[in-house]
């Protein structure tokens, strides 16, 4: 039963390895292109622009598979964190609990920032909103025209930002997992080394049963 749990909780990790393993993939491939417009603004050409533009239309412009499989790719992380939260120890409340709550934080990164900011540029219309699908001018009664809004370059810079901030809280979960695995590696050194103290000392005491019983009948022999 234990040996089970031990496989069951193996894979489950497997998987929510795997998928924030894949996250931090695609955004280390976007790293080329946020890194002169976020880290490097003072010299950054305007061509830096221009390409984050093209490339993030590009990719919003992909086949329906691609983002098919990447939303897969983030349910399987979610089904994994599902199997290790079923009947938690105190280790999974900890580190599993924490995981997941970085890796909703995530999530929502995704949803609010990163999904609604490629339908704004490839529109091109940066001085509106997308609202169901639909442009439409104004957002909560401020008037089409206003500084409100953000312009292009800014932008694509929450792009940038978002990236960033995302593959901060992938690198979270990873370093959570990682701890955990480390906490249940020390555990097991302590169980076995007080497993092997506890054997050593049964070990000494059947011995000293042994002498004495070898030693009793020389005694009586002495008497």
């Amino acid at each position: 039963m234990a040996w089970g749990s031990h496989t069951a909780t193996a894979f489950a990790t497997f998987l929510i390895l795997c998928p924030t393993s894949f996250g931090l993939g695609i955004l280390f491939s976007l790293f080329p292109y946020d890194y002169p417009i976020l880290w490097n603004a003072a010299t950054c050409p305007p061509e830096a622009y221009v390409m984050l533009e093209t490339h993030l239309k590009f990719l919003h412009a992909s086949p329906l598979i691609i983002p098919r499989i990447l939303h897969a790719v983030i349910a399987t992380g979610l089904l994994g964190f599902f199997i290790k939260l079923y009947r938690p120890s105190e280790s999974n409340m900890l580190f599993d609990g924490a995981s997941l709550v970085l890796y909703m934080t995530g999530v929502i990164i995704y949803l609010a920032n990163i999904v609604k900011g490629m339908r704004v540029i490839t529109s091109g219309v940066y001085d509106r909103e997308l609202v169901e699908g639909e442009l439409a001018v104004g957002v909560r009664g401020v008037e089409a025209g206003a500084e409100d809004f953000l312009g292009r370059d800014d932008s694509l810079k929450v792009m940038a930002a978002s990236n960033t901030i995302l593959a901060l809280v992938l690198v979270g979960v990873l370093v959570l997992q990682a701890g955990q695995w480390y906490a249940e590696r020390k555990e097991g050194q302590e169980v076995e080394s007080q497993r092997a103290k506890k054997d050593k000392i049964a070990n000494g005491d059947s011995k000293g049963e042994e002498k004495s019983r070898h030693k009793s009948p020389n005694s009586k022999k002495k008497v």
